[in-house]
């Protein structure tokens, strides 16, 4: 019996160039499995039709002879297929409204879904994801927001020749770019008015690493957050470092009574408040890279922005490189997502007002939405790579089985979040909680 998988056309945006399942993934498939692969053609797919032609897969607009469908992002309503088997990021686990209509739509097709955001091990972490890439190309693009900014301010800028991210035509030549940065920021040094040049990375996990993987490529050194809440001043200072701190949970937060706690933190997240305020008069950047959602302590809000700038008279912060990118979430002033073509816009704390673009004053937020695109290629293959050994599992799967029945490994069976068109018992706060609201 003939078995075949869909790879549908990303069309969300011009930028998304991703791809689920790579060129030679795909053939390794074919040749261990025998699973065949449709794709839809595409002009602006980071791997060619003809590349995938080459590796055995056959380029069809028609994806309704595959059983299974995977994609990247979100599949508009009008192209969904009854009784189908989707694997893409659906969006809708934090219910996020402006996807419950696909969502609907996918439970009166009897559709099956299963979300790349849930799947992950034992402990519950995620195992497919792009957070790497977004962390690597997010911090490209934060320097070069705080480039431009240095530079209206006319103050020699650190980073003078840093790209976009998607301006370099690999995650190699970016880094090369960084390295020599790095060189000549411990021959010239940062320049005094910026100097000491503080960056904060809130969390810990994989965009945090992607992040670092860039920021370690300049003379940096690593300070405490209980030290850079002190502030940094007097002779120990070296301008020809920067200087990175890596917030966790409990740096961030406090319980209202009580110790810290994880995983009461997690459990009970309206416990506890933020205090985050008191690292903000001496930071210069800010990488936000923490998962949000409603209930948890937002991090920097309005107020703390114009407290810090009534208590200090200048705003030490410049740049917001809001990688998580939570609308309203984590970082209050984060008021929309934005594209690579328009990256930026700037925040007045004094007088709650927004301005497009980056402006020699205020506080500047870079809130990329989908930051991975820019390095599509490397993005793509590191993607497919972990997602491969999954594929056999959920073509082979019985999807008319019950939930309890249903054959998966793990890893997978967890981010099945509909069943036949039903949700699954791990998911059905998403429509119960709705209809209360």
């Amino acid at each position: 019996m003939t078995r075949i998988i869909g790879i549908r056309r990303e069309d969300k945006n011009r930028w998304e160039k991703r791809v689920p399942l790579v060129p030679t993934d795909v053939e390794g498939l074919n040749e261990k499995h025998g699973i065949e692969t449709l794709i839809q053609p595409s002009e602006i797919r980071v791997f060619s039709d003809v590349e995938y032609t080459k590796a055995g897969a056959r380029v069809d607009e028609n994806l309704a002879n595959a059983s299974v469908v995977f994609a990247v992002k979100e599949i508009p309503i009008e192209l969904l297929e009854a009784k189908k088997t989707y694997v893409f990021f659906s969006h809708t686990i934090k219910k996020q409204p402006y996807n419950m209509d696909m969502l609907k739509r996918l439970m009166e097709l009897k559709c099956n879904l299963i979300d790349y955001e849930r799947m992950s091990d034992k402990n519950d972490v995620r195992i497919i994801t792009f957070s790497f890439y977004a962390g690597m190309a997010g911090i490209i693009e934060t320097f070069y927001a705080f480039n431009c900014k240095t530079k209206r301010q006319g103050i020699r800028s650190p980073f003078p020749r840093v790209k976009q991210a998607y301006h370099y035509s690999s995650v190699s030549s970016a880094r090369e770019e960084l390295t020599k940065i790095g060189l000549e920021i411990s021959k010239k040094g940062v320049p005094e008015e910026i100097h000491p040049l503080t960056i904060g990375i809130l969390g810990y996990g994989n965009v945090s690493k992607g992040v670092q993987e860039i920021l370690d490529l300049l003379p940096v050194k690593s300070i405490p957050p209980a030290q850079i809440k002190q502030g940094l001043n007097g002779d120990n200072l070296d301008n020809r470092f920067v200087y990175k701190t890596v917030f966790k949970e409990e740096d961030m937060v406090k319980p209202c009574e009580g110790q810290f706690d994880l995983q009461d933190y997690y459990s009970h997240p309206d416990k506890y408040v933020s205090t985050f305020n008191d690292y903000l008069p001496h930071l210069r950047i800010v990488l936000n890279c923490v998962y949000w959602t409603e209930g948890y302590p937002r991090t920097i809000t309005c107020e703390n922005l114009k407290e810090d700038l009534s208590r200090t008279g200048k705003q030490r912060l410049q740049i917001i490189g809001d990688i998580s990118c939570d609308i309203n979430g984590s970082v209050e002033i984060t008021r929309e997502a934005t594209k690579p073509d328009n990256a930026c816009y700037t925040y007045y704390p004094e007088r709650d007002e927004f301005e497009d673009g980056i402006q020699n004053s205020g506080i500047t937020v870079m809130a990329i939405d989908n930051l991975p695109c820019e390095f599509s290629r490397e993005a793509s293959s590191s993607f497919s790579s972990t997602l491969k050994p999954f594929v056999n599992d959920i073509v082979s799967a019985d999807f008319k089985k019950d939930f309890c029945d249903l054959i998966l490994p793990d890893e997978i069976k967890k981010a099945v979040i509909l069943l036949n068109g039903s949700l699954t018992p791990n998911y059905r706060y998403i429509t119960e909680s709705s209809k209360n609201e």
